[in-house]
């Protein structure tokens, strides 16, 4: 039951986080059907145009990349060096935590505005409204003035990037990084909220595991909205673990050396950029929209094809999440204990499993192991708190954050019918498949397939953007899955999400009596 409520609010992350898409993985493909001098003209802007500093134009001009994404890879290489720095010479034992603020937040406004110039005001803008926003309201109202300005904050940049400046002028998109950030905005006014403004019965456990009860300080709040180990591309934290780590009050301190985990992980994420590079433009996306690729290929061959080029758009997204990742374990943020094995965990805050998301055999196994701290974020604010239609509201919450285009609406409303028929089929169908080892390896298979095939045919609008092209790929399908998802979700039952709650309080109730009862006799 736990499993089907974090389902729902697992599923609407599940695209990308564009805090981690931005500019080092945006490695745009030209359209084939463009016009060769536009397309020239356009390559030859994204080429030269970069708001951030131009130090590394030289760099740019010998490999042909964006000034942009190259200064994006630059300051997450120098974040990663100034985060073993960070650990080695400024460690909680011996340093402050004011200075340990000082220095987090000042390195992260300085690779700000190394990437995006001017345009990384609107981080401390955003913050700094924000907070304002905070002291005036008090606990009791903050969280939802808090969600209100924050996330209308960042789609009004959004909606201007698409509809002002036409997310031609630059491929580094300053709105990522504030995805990350009003995700922490949000998410530490509903802590306090929770920690000052509710009673403690009303909590559930994980609320008060992340309650905060007392309003933070300006540099403490700046510096987990803006601080150098996430300000690029996250991922996303709870305060009490920031603060926690910064104050060397969490289990960092006591924590083995991260060094083996961390090169394990940057060598994992350019092992990935190199893939991504080599396949990306070997099967564009594109090509599943292309009349004679219809025409001309057996539906067999388009599923092939659907796949291996949804396939080939995972890595940049490997890329940039890993490296963030390692950025965070370098600065000896991330412990998460020690494994059934004895081994080191430092998974604390990973955004990402690879090998379970390429081999997930459910829905909801490869939403649980893909953008999870996104996935976390949109349980604790909306799923958990939302009292109707909890998963509809979920979903329309994300498609926002993720911003303008309507191909993000559309991925997000296929994902709810979705979500409905895969908690469907698991709940009547796979019990049925747990008879055997046998039974279960074959329902193990067919899910993996149905699975790989429902991902890919759901984030097509989501790579495609606009509402034609996305139409157009979804009635080369005649709607199927569309179709097969509705009738699953309408002929298998699965009861309302209050009734099993009922029932999950009401067994949890008669287990405590059982208990109650043996103690007395």
């Amino acid at each position: 039951m736990k499993e089907e409520e974090e389902e729902a609010a697992s599923s609407v992350g599940l695209p990308a986080d564009h805090g981690a898409s931005s500019p080092a993985c945006e490695l745009l493909l030209p359209d084939p059907e463009e016009p060769q001098p536009r397309r020239a003209m356009e390559e030859e802007s994204r080429l030269t145009s970069c708001t951030g500093s131009s130090l590394l134009q030289p760099l740019s001009d010998i490999t042909s990349l964006p000034l942009d994404q190259v200064n994006f890879v630059a300051c997450q290489l120098g974040a990663l060096l100034s985060a073993f720095w960070f650990r080695l010479f400024l460690p909680p034992s011996s340093t402050r935590p004011l200075t340990r603020h000082l220095v987090a937040t000042g390195l992260g406004l300085y690779f700000a505005f190394f990437c995006f110039g001017w345009y990384a005001l609107h981080f401390l803008l955003q913050s700094g409204l924000t907070y304002v926003i905070m002291l005036l309201t008090g606990a009791q109202h903050m969280h939802k003035s808090c969600l209100l300005v924050a996330l209308s904050y960042l789609s009004l940049c959004q909606i201007s990037c698409v509809y002002v400046f036409h997310y031609g002028m630059y491929s580094a998109d300053f709105t990522g990084p504030m995805m990350v950030i009003t995700q922490k905005i949000t998410s530490l006014a509903f802590e306090i909220h929770d920690g000052m403004a509710r009673k403690e019965e009303q909590l559930t456990p994980g609320q008060k595991l992340l309650a905060i009860r007392r309003m933070p300080s300006p540099l403490e709040y700046f510096s987990y909205n803006c601080n150098f180990l996430g300000i690029l591309a996250g991922p996303t934290c709870s305060y009490n673990d920031y603060i926690g780590f910064i104050e060397g009050r969490k289990s960092e301190p006591s924590a083995p050396s991260p060094n083996t985990e961390v090169v394990k992980k940057v060598s994992t994420s350019f092992f990935c950029l190199l893939v991504f590079l080599s396949v990306c433009k070997v099967f564009p996306v594109e090509r599943n929209i292309d009349d004679d690729f219809l025409s001309s290929t057996p539906r067999c061959a388009q599923v092939i094809y659907l796949y291996l080029s949804m396939l080939t758009t995972r890595p940049k997204y490997y890329f940039v999440w890993t490296l963030a990742d390692a950025i965070n374990n370098a600065a000896g943020f991330g412990f998460n204990g020690y494994g059934s094995d004895g081994s080191a965990r430092w998974d604390r805050i990973s955004n990402l499993r690879i090998l379970n998301i390429e081999f997930a055999t459910s829905f909801k196994d490869f939403l649980d192991n893909w953008n999870i701290q996104t996935a976390h974020w949109l349980k604790r604010v909306c799923y958990e708190r939302c009292p109707y239609y909890p998963t509809a509201a979920t979903f329309i919450l994300s498609a926002m954050w993720h911003g303008a285009y309507p191909g993000y609406y559309l991925t997000f409303l296929t994902g709810i019918f979705i979500t409905l028929a895969g908690r469907a089929v698991r709940h009547n169908v796979r019990p049925l498949f747990l008879r055997s080892q046998t039974l279960k390896r074959v329902y193990d298979v067919m899910t993996w397939a149905a699975t790989q095939i429902c991902i890919c045919y759901m984030v097509v609008p989501f790579v495609l953007l606009s509402v034609g092209p996305s139409l157009k790929f979804y009635r080369s399908w005649y709607f199927g899955l569309h179709v097969v998802c509705i009738l699953l979700a309408v002929a298998l039952p699965v009861k309302p999400r209050h009734l099993r709650l009922k029932e999950q309080r009401h067994l949890q109730a008669t287990h405590r009596n059982c208990i109650q009862r043996e103690k007395t006799t």
